[in-house]
């Protein structure tokens, strides 16, 4: 076994105890720890700091997981699924119970995003002179129609 480990397991770097800071060496557990930081929404200078390595450092040997931090959460997701569905298939009752919640979170979502893009898509947004001059007008046409109460009514006491 020519690798040498230190107290914590990382891998020792050829150049250790010379001079210069020794070389990072990406482990697969740091890889996977990466991925698993990004699904949870970490950000960038976090996860370096809880790697204690530089952000770029992070960027050079991590680049290949930062570039899918947008499906990483749905990733994780589907393993966590997968490994539901194993202990489901085996037998396990709470696994059971478990899968069954999993599914009405999944379509309570899958509810709220379609009643969400409907909800958006009926009544686009206005900014705020739209919303100034429609007012103003809502506000006019109240004036004119109290000022037609109050004259149908002066005609009537008139009469």
């Amino acid at each position: 076994m020519d690798q040498a480990f230190d107290l914590f397991g990382a891998p020792v770097p050829a150049n250790h105890g010379r001079r210069g800071r020794p070389q990072h060496i990406p482990t697969q557990e740091n890889r996977n720890k990466v991925s698993m930081l990004l699904a949870l929404g970490w950000s960038n200078e976090r996860i370096a700091n809880a790697l204690h390595i530089t952000l770029p450092t992070l960027r050079k040997h991590y680049f290949s997981e930062l570039k899918f931090r947008d499906v990483q959460r749905d990733r994780m997701t589907a393993t966590l699924t997968m490994h539901l569905w194993s202990q489901v298939e085996a037998g396990n009752v709470s696994a059971m119970r478990e899968f069954g919640a999993l599914i009405e979170r999944n379509d309570r979502m899958a509810a709220e995003q379609f009643f969400e893009t409907t909800k958006t898509s009926q009544a686009p947004r206005l900014g705020k002179k739209q919303l100034d001059e429609q007012r103003a007008m809502d506000a006019d046409a109240e004036l004119t129609a109290e000022l037609d109460q109050e004259a149908a009514a002066a005609h009537h006491a008139v009469n």
